[in-house]
């Protein structure tokens, strides 16, 4: 039996991802997003409040990186989304972390970060419900050390970090439970086979 929980922001697992903007000064800015998803093939949709310093950073610079956080970098990943840098100037220096000019997008890549998106601006999708940004994935760059055999990024070695929102809590991810496309196939031959 299922037991009422109330209004729950229940959707899990949710990325920790690490969005990146210079400002109008060349000075990096970033923050956690968690409300962030790729929208198709080379697109992606960031939910960032309007006002936020990386916000701002966006819409001026038209461009921005998107970093998976790491279990090794969860503490600044944190920081990253409990500071702000509209009341905080030095937010990023703090965290220890360096980054370097994209090649692709005027926009800093954040080195210890292992993968990340370099992203042109598309849209700002603005209502009374949402504040979106939409952006088109330029590149994607990775380390070598989370990357397998045939060039993929392998999940179990990239230890990136999820959001549950349940008890506002990092995990793990890694492990892999299936294969896609695949797991549902005995219950689709069956469907088909009863047509």
């Amino acid at each position: 039996m299922k037991k009422d929980l109330g209004l729950v922001q229940a959707v899990y697992p949710m990325p920790v991802l690490i969005v990146a903007a210079y400002d109008e000064n060349g000075k990096v800015n970033a923050m956690n997003v968690a409300w962030g998803q790729i929208c198709d093939e080379d697109k992606i949709i960031l939910f960032i409040g309007e006002g936020k310093k990386t916000w701002l950073n966006i819409l001026s610079s038209k461009a921005f990186t998107v970093s998976i956080a790491d279990s090794a970098h969860m503490a600044e990943a944190d920081f990253l989304g409990i500071a702000t840098g509209n009341t905080m100037a030095d937010k990023f220096e703090r965290t220890g972390l360096h980054a370097v000019h994209s090649e692709k997008v005027n926009a800093p890549v954040i080195e210890e970060f292992p993968v990340v998106m370099e992203c042109e601006l598309l849209e700002h999708l603005r209502d009374e419900y949402v504040s979106g940004i939409v952006g088109k994935i330029v590149n994607v760059k990775a380390d070598e050390s989370v990357l397998d055999e045939e060039g993929k990024v392998d999940p179990a070695k990239l230890n990136a970090i999820m959001f549950d929102q349940f008890r506002n809590g990092y995990y793990l991810t890694g492990e892999k439970a299936g294969q896609a496309w695949n797991a549902g196939t005995p219950m689709m031959r069956e469907a088909m086979a009863k047509k």
